[in-house]
């Protein structure tokens, strides 16, 4: 098979979450455990890093990432969902898999696939752990994809656990309360294996103390021991004691702020954990953030004049964030153009939208998409006022023509339509 032919193969065979939604998601582990066995447990041939959370547990993944990569470790990076190619989910020191070895994986467990019948997520998360095993990575940072407890991903046992947010998203999957969630999260807590808690948030700070003690694993709450400002529009500075790191980070969200205490004491647990860490590894790692690992789509400026940003923050919590943003901004119009999928709650997310913006409501072509008309005639109903222009980039090419260079264009609501920007 060539490599496009492989890739139909996987979309066309196992169910994906990103695309069809629910019936993908298996709350079972035996899937992943037998492709392990299979192939030899390559899980436990590399150290890893393991991340779950509802916000933040990509970019703390790549900030991690990029931080061991600068201080000279071969570093394999697992992370869901991709945005323009397959082979983003898989890296090591920022490289891509290569093309080759997707091919030849694929044929050698395609007669596994059969009987096992895994989902799509359970093959690229095996397929992660043969490629770092068979690269000699010295460490790999692995985000979940969903939840923690029965995620794919929670076969390995990690050097340290980090928990970035837990926030209302998945509650079909994942439960209707922050406990119900905070409880899947925590699943990735191993015993004796130290956790980090990016952000104290009252009401589940206990679930997870309770949880590390049961399981005998130390637990620290990264925003007690550090804490991060922006002292400028691009400067950040973290103090943790009578330690102080400042940063010119090129990941601009301000909700980063929340995500740096977390992978700074992640850092910390490690060098105590016998690895080789200084604070040039971690300037230099999360000042190269962006290059060394290819991150996308977090508050990413595409365009000066407009200002023109997308997002791909598409939850309660993630769009509040996004919006905050927004208004620290000075602009004439606002501009959104706005896709979402139909398993989310959209009634509240809606109702946060600003309404003296004007939409475009587009959407992604996958099948999970919410129907742009459908989007509009929904967001009426909270005052939101705007046009249909399905595709994304037509969407945005309209919002230029229309937008003077001191407007603001917004583009987001959906990971997967910020994916199918042309000039992500």
């Amino acid at each position: 098979m060539t490599y496009q032919q492989t890739l139909d193969y996987l979309y066309a065979n196992l169910p994906m979450f990103q695309r069809v939604g629910a019936v993908a998601f298996k709350k079972d582990l035996t899937n992943t455990i037998e492709l392990c066995r299979i192939l030899g447990d390559p899980h436990q041939k590399f150290k890893s890093i393991h991340v779950a959370g509802t916000n933040g547990k990509g970019s703390t993944s790549h900030m991690l990432a990029s931080v061991l990569q600068s201080a000279g470790y071969k570093t394999g990076l697992y992370t869901s969902p991709h945005l323009k190619s397959f082979t983003e989910r898989i890296k090591i020191n920022g490289e891509e898999v290569a093309e080759q070895f997707v091919i030849d994986f694929v044929e050698r467990i395609k007669p596994h696939i059969e009987i096992i019948k895994p989902s799509f997520f359970e093959i690229t998360v095996a397929m992660a752990f043969d490629y770092f095993a068979n690269q000699g990575v010295e460490i790999a940072v692995i985000e979940t994809g969903l939840g923690g407890r029965l995620d794919s991903t929670n076969v390995i046992t990690p050097e340290v656990s980090v928990i970035t947010n837990i926030g209302y998203d998945h509650m079909d999957l994942l439960g209707d309360t922050l406990d119900k969630i905070a409880f899947e999260k925590a699943g990735i807590i191993k015993r004796s294996i130290p956790v980090v808690i990016s952000e104290t948030q009252p009401g589940i700070e206990k679930l997870f103390n309770n949880i590390a003690e049961e399981r005998k694993a130390k637990i620290f709450f990264a925003d007690q021991e550090i804490s991060c400002r922006k002292i400028s529009s691009g400067q950040i500075e973290c103090a943790c004691g009578n330690e102080l790191l400042t940063l010119d980070l090129p990941l601009r969200g301000s909700y980063q702020l929340k995500n740096l205490p977390g992978v700074l004491q992640a850092l910390n647990v490690l060098v105590g954990r016998g690895f080789r860490i200084n604070q040039d590894h971690i300037k230099h790692g999360l000042e190269n953030v962006i290059l060394q690992t290819g991150l996308k789509g977090r508050w990413q400026q595409l365009s000066n004049s407009p200002i023109t940003i997308c997002d791909t923050g598409h939850n309660l919590d993630g769009v509040q964030a996004v919006l905050e943003q927004i208004r620290t901004y000075t602009f004439s119009r606002l501009y959104i153009i706005w896709g979402m999928v139909k398993d989310k709650d959209r009634s509240k997310i809606l109702a946060l939208l600003p309404t003296d913006a004007y939409y475009f409501f587009c959407q992604a072509n996958i099948p999970r998409a919410l129907d742009a008309q459908t989007l509009q005639h929904e967001a009426k109903n909270f005052n939101l006022a705007g046009e249909v222009v399905p595709d994304v980039n037509e969407a945005l090419a309209k919002a230029r023509l229309q937008a003077t260079p001191n407007d603001f264009i917004f583009i987001g609501g959906s990971t997967f339509v910020v994916a199918e920007l042309n000039e992500l």
